[in-house]
Parts: C-alpha cells; sequence; structure tokens
C-alpha cells in the first residue's frame, strides 16, 4: 500500500468537510419540506384567515386561525426554508467544484458506477437497510487511512450489499415511495441492469458489473423465501453464511470518491469484524482456492490498516 500524497490527501478532506456539510444542510431542509399559507375562512367569516401546513405529498394540516402566534410560526417556517434552500444551493455549488478538483488531481479510485449507485440508495433513503460487504469494503477504509492499496487486492467485478431483515417493513414502505421494485431503483442509475435467470439474487449490467442482495441466515421469525417487491422481475435475496456476525457488528461509513470525482457515503462493517470474516471465509474448504487466497491477502491489508493508520477505529 502507498500513502497519497499531501495534495490529495488536503483535498480529499476539504472536499469531505463540504460533503458532509451538505448531508447535514440537506437533512435540515427534510424538516421543511413542503409549505405554509393563509386559507380564507368560510363565507360566513370571509375576514378569517387560517394558517394550512402542506407536505410534499399534497397532504394538509390546520394550524389554527390567524393569531400573532400562527403568524409567528409562519414567519419562522418561511425564513427557516429560506434560508435552508440557500445552504443547500451554495453548498452543491461548493461541492460541484470540489468534484472536479477530485477529477483533475485523480483523488478517487472507484468505480462511478459505484458511486452513482450508493447516492441513489441514500437519495431514496434506502441506504439505512444494507450494508456494502465484500470487496468493495475495502474502498471506505483506505480512503479514511489516507492509502492506496494495490490493484490486485481491491479486484472485484461485483458490488455486495447486506439487507437487514429486521427491516423489511420499513424496507418495503420507503421502496414502495420510490420505486415499484429494488431492480428499478438500480436502473435509473444504469438501464441495462437485468436479474440473473440461474441466480436471483444479481443483477448484472451490459458491462458485467454484478450488484448482488444478501441477507443473514434465517433466524427467529425471518420469512424465508424473500423477494424484495411484488414485481415479477425483482430480487430474491440470498442467504449467506454467517452474514450475522456482519450485520450485528458495529457500522463503519465514510467518503468515498469515484475516478470521475463524484462522491458517496459507504456505510459497511467495521474493519476488524472484516478481517474477522475473511480470515474464516479462507479456511473454508469449499471455498475456490483463488478466492481463498484473495481473503488472507485482504485480510492482511485491512489488519495493517487497523495497526498503523487507524488506531484511533
Amino acid at each position: 500500500m502507498l500513502e497519497t500524497s499531501a495534495t490529495i490527501a488536503r483535498q480529499y478532506i476539504d472536499a469531505v468537510s463540504t460533503y458532509e456539510a451538505l448531508e447535514e444542510a440537506q437533512a435540515e431542509a427534510a424538516h421543511v419540506r413542503g409549505g405554509m399559507y393563509w386559507h380564507a375562512g368560510p363565507a360566513s367569516a370571509p375576514d378569517a384567515k387560517y394558517l394550512v401546513r402542506t407536505t410534499p405529498a399534497g397532504a394538509e394540516t390546520s394550524l389554527g386561525a390567524r393569531t400573532s402566534e400562527t403568524e409567528a410560526i409562519y414567519e419562522r417556517f418561511t425564513q427557516r426554508k429560506r434560508e435552508s434552500a440557500e445552504r443547500v444551493s451554495g453548498l452543491k455549488a461548493a461541492l460541484e467544484q470540489h468534484q472536479r478538483l477530485n477529477r483533475a488531481l485523480r483523488v478517487g479510485r472507484v468505480d462511478p458506477l459505484v458511486v452513482a449507485l450508493l447516492s441513489r440508495l441514500a437519495s431514496t433513503q434506502l441506504s439505512p437497510h444494507s450494508r456494502v460487504v465484500g470487496t468493495h469494503a475495502l474502498y471506505a477504509f483506505e480512503a479514511t487511512a489516507g492509502v492506496r492499496l494495490d490493484s490486485a487486492t481491491l479486484a472485484t467485478r461485483d458490488m455486495d450489499l447486506l439487507w437487514d431483515t429486521r427491516k423489511r417493513i420499513l424496507f418495503s414502505t420507503q421502496l414502495a415511495k420510490v420505486d415499484s421494485s429494488m431492480l428499478g431503483v438500480l436502473k435509473k442509475v444504469d438501464s441495462t441492469f437485468r436479474i440473473r435467470r440461474s441466480q436471483k439474487y444479481t443483477a448484472v449490467n451490459k458491462d458485467g458489473f454484478e450488484v448482488d442482495i444478501i441477507r443473514r441466515e434465517r433466524a427467529g421469525d425471518d420469512p424465508h423465501p424473500i423477494k424484495l417487491s411484488a414485481e415479477d422481475d425483482d430480487f430474491w435475496v440470498v442467504q449467506a453464511r454467517r452474514a450475522n456476525v456482519l450485520l450485528d457488528s458495529p457500522g463503519f461509513s465514510a467518503v468515498i470518491v469515484a475516478t470521475n470525482g463524484t462522491m458517496a457515503r459507504m456505510n459497511t462493517v467495521h474493519p476488524a469484524t472484516f478481517v474477522a470474516f475473511k480470515r474464516w471465509l479462507a479456511k473454508q474448504p469449499d471455498r475456490e482456492a483463488l478466492k481463498r487466497r484473495r481473503d488472507e491477502r485482504q485480510a492482511d491489508a485491512v489488519q495493517e490498516l487497523l495497526d498503523q493508520y487507524l488506531p484511533q477505529v
């Protein structure tokens, strides 16, 4: 592994600072979604006004007749909404500039498709229901450590998402708000994604990039099998051995950068859990020899990151 240069490290730190400020601003903006307006009273009281709060979905709630108190509520809301919009707009512009610098300075190494997929999951509020596991998690670890692992350690053409069966009802509710299927969410990023007929927990695009959705082995009241939506063409989530270890481990989150400069937050497992799990995989007699050697190499690399660069973790 190689430490990143001072220039790249500085640019990454500055870009992440702006990215995280935008995340906070967008979370605050969510509290002032919708609007408020003054609604005219009934014909019997034409001069009366009532304050109404609206939601993005079109629902309306009356907050009461026009008084000094409701006028103050209206003024606070509109001012907060205006300031929030200005902050989000300004930070988006600043982030675009950072992403151009990321590309010019070659800060990022991640496939832009991965960043686009993670961004899509975040914007649809589906990201809290899964974690990135497997080789792609290494990008989050190396970004935090400020190093670059060798290409052989990072080589992969698939992204594994560990779906949390414990949140399946919340997931289904949110998915229904944004799309008819999980495959549909992916196809908004790349329309060529299709479910593999021989492996229905995998979607593959025209370039051979795969997205696998796995789950823990059946436990408690987990239903089985699980399909992520009622659509004919969607993921059937596959059980993965000892995936409960990954699901129950402390989380780890980092902002990653693509080769085109774009950025996204990756939520994954704790590096120490990654090491232990990869060492366990490497000892499984039914695992392919090439994969076992890669498991050992990845475990060694992340352990070195923990020892030398991530003591705080």
